[in-house]
């Protein structure tokens, strides 16, 4: 008989683990249990084709993001929306995924708006050279994709987050899944009305006020493209819906 690799069987119980995780957060999130109870442990582990152990390790993941609970004699129930935790990039994926609505993308152009020219600002201020030769990289490939030569979602992206990193604020670092995922839904939605490229004047207008430690500049910059996107959003509703 021939036994799998140790790292071997790891991996797969891990994969095993993240795909019944994922299959589970979809149905939450998009209200599959909304007037059934969730299912138990044996239930699941029958229905999706797992083991008990990779079932077990799945509904501890979704407890830990807040959409589960365990309850006495009550067994795993699906926690209310206001309970999940919505900085999780898995629980953000979910809900844009299953309920996506122009609502949930303006909240996040809001979200932006409150951190992201905060950030800026610190970035100008505190970035050492190596955050702000990760901006100029970022804005690279921001004018690469521009020229075709680059993914333009994936480079809009690595700006926003080079600044979040650049602003040597923690907290705001942690943003960086939250600004990725909002970024990426914002752009899927909007592109359809101002084109599929950033505006790289304007990007490049918050790095040269970072670049020159202008942080009240780089903030009031980095406002206008956020607030931009969510003008878009808010006068073409029925477009993008």
């Amino acid at each position: 008989m021939a036994f799998q690799p140790l790292e071997a069987r790891d991996a797969l119980g891990r994969n095993l683990t993240y795909g019944l995780l994922d299959r589970l957060g979809l149905l939450i999130v998009g209200g599959a249990y909304a007037d059934r109870p969730f299912p138990t442990e044996a239930e699941l582990s029958e229905a999706h084709g797992v083991s008990r152990s990779v079932t077990r390790e799945a509904v501890k993941m979704l407890t830990a993001k807040g959409l589960v609970s365990a309850r006495p004699r009550q067994g795993t129930i699906i926690q209310p929306d206001s309970q999940w935790n919505l900085f999780d990039p898995d629980v953000l994926r979910w809900m844009l995924e299953r309920r996506f609505s122009i609502d949930l993308l303006t909240h996040f152009g809001q979200l932006r708006v409150a951190i992201e020219p905060a950030a800026a600002a610190l970035a100008a201020r505190e970035a050492t050279e190596d955050g702000l030769a990760l901006i100029r990289a970022g804005f690279a490939r921001m004018r690469a994709a521009d020229a075709g030569q680059d993914d333009v979602l994936e480079a809009d992206v690595a700006f926003h987050v080079a600044i979040l990193k650049a602003s040597g604020n923690p907290f705001f670092g942690q943003f960086r899944d939250v600004v990725s995922t909002a970024l990426k839904t914002s752009i899927r939605y909007t592109n359809r009305i101002v084109g599929r490229s950033a505006d790289l004047a304007a990007h490049e207008a918050v790095m040269e006020a970072i670049l020159a430690r202008d942080g009240q500049t780089a903030q009031a910059r980095m406002r206008v493209i956020i607030e931009d996107a969510l003008d878009a959003i808010r006068l073409n509703e029925e477009a993008l819906a």
